[in-house]
């Protein structure tokens, strides 16, 4: 019953999406962090997100939960075969709460200059190696007909997955910045807002490059839109959004460009399963025949009803419980005695 198996698929797509669009904006603003010149500016920083982050993750909790669940083989293939990566990874998102929770633990100036530099470095580790291993996905890896790993790590570190992780870092500083301009006020807003030119300068280009690069050289990922040129649209819609966010800025409309940030991360994946469904992970060798798809590495049709049926119960639970914590934290950033 593929029904079954594209509803799930659709499931794990929007769980990365809104991932991507809420821990975003957190990784966005660790990469920024040490761009904040005072301690009052950074301690603002942390608790723009600090109620926020925690919770913001737990859509990679649903994400790798869902995948072990929905598509066990591809789970596999995953774990083993960016084993080295996902350590990194792994390690970034040890680094990143222990700087959180310490940095303002103790008022020495050395102390807490250590635990920023851990911060931002952890979160640039995030952003860059989660867009890393989506371009990984994107070229393929080495995968054998019994769906092994046949490669070793220099594999992942190829031009067009850096070229993708230094975008996936743009694109999250990008979406940082903006959620920064709705989270602060007064000087510091000001100091911020005069960072938009050299950000989305540095975006718009590795977007360009990024595009123009897979257009010639991932001709795959283009082919489905090809057949069906209306789907191009999806395309169009990047675009405006992208081009809305310094729009927005300069009119002061905030919540505004926040929007169109998360409107042009949600139409960028949808490009991206665009080209790559029904494909879970993509072989580089024969990749008609070694190639993980939805439907040789899905769980059985049981399994996926009674899975489908927690995953009705249980993600309206976490998005109402998000929309509850954000509802409570709306508004500007205060420093109180209880702050980070």
């Amino acid at each position: 019953m593929p029904t079954l198996q594209v509803v799930w698929y659709c499931v794990i797509g929007i769980s990365v999406i809104l991932y991507a669009i809420l821990d975003g904006f957190d990784l966005g603003v660790g990469c920024l962090h040490l761009f904040a010149k005072k301690d009052h500016d950074r301690r603002i920083f942390l608790n723009a997100i600090g109620p926020l982050w925690d919770g913001n993750a737990v859509w990679l909790v649903i994400i790798g939960g869902a995948l072990f669940a929905g598509f066990p083989d591809a789970y596999a293939a995953i774990f083993s075969s960016f084993y080295t990566l996902l350590m990194i990874f792994l390690a970034g998102m040890i680094l990143r709460p222990v700087a959180i929770e310490f940095r303002s633990k103790h008022t020495s100036k050395r102390w807490r200059l250590f635990f920023d530099v851990v911060f931002s470095v952890s979160s640039i580790i995030i952003a860059f190696g989660a867009s890393v291993l989506l371009g990984n996905l994107v070229v393929g890896i080495p995968l054998n007909y019994e769906h092994m790993f046949t490669g070793s790590f220099i594999d992942f570190v190829r031009p067009y997955p850096l070229l993708m992780g230094l975008f996936g870092v743009s694109l999250f500083v990008l979406h940082g910045f903006v959620f920064l301009l709705l989270k602060t006020q007064g000087e510091l807003q000001q100091q911020i807002r005069r960072w938009l030119p050299a950000i989305f300068t540095t975006f718009l280009s590795l977007y360009f490059v990024t595009t123009v690069m897979t257009f010639v050289f991932m001709p795959h990922m283009i082919a489905r839109m090809q057949e069906h040129p209306y789907l191009f649209a999806c395309g169009l819609l990047v675009l405006l959004a992208i081009l809305n966010i310094p729009r927005e800025v300069s009119r002061g409309r905030y919540g505004r460009a926040f929007i169109s940030s998360a409107a042009s991360i949600t139409f960028l994946f949808l490009l991206f399963l665009l080209g790559t469904f029904p494909l879970l992970l993509r072989s580089s060798t024969l990749p008609d025949i070694n190639s993980i798809t939805i439907f040789n590495a899905s769980a059985s049709v049981k399994t996926l009803k009674i899975i489908l049926t927690v995953a009705v119960i249980g993600v309206p639970l976490v998005i109402a419980y998000g929309c509850w914590i954000y509802h409570i934290f709306k508004g500007k950033v205060e420093i109180d005695p209880s702050s980070y």
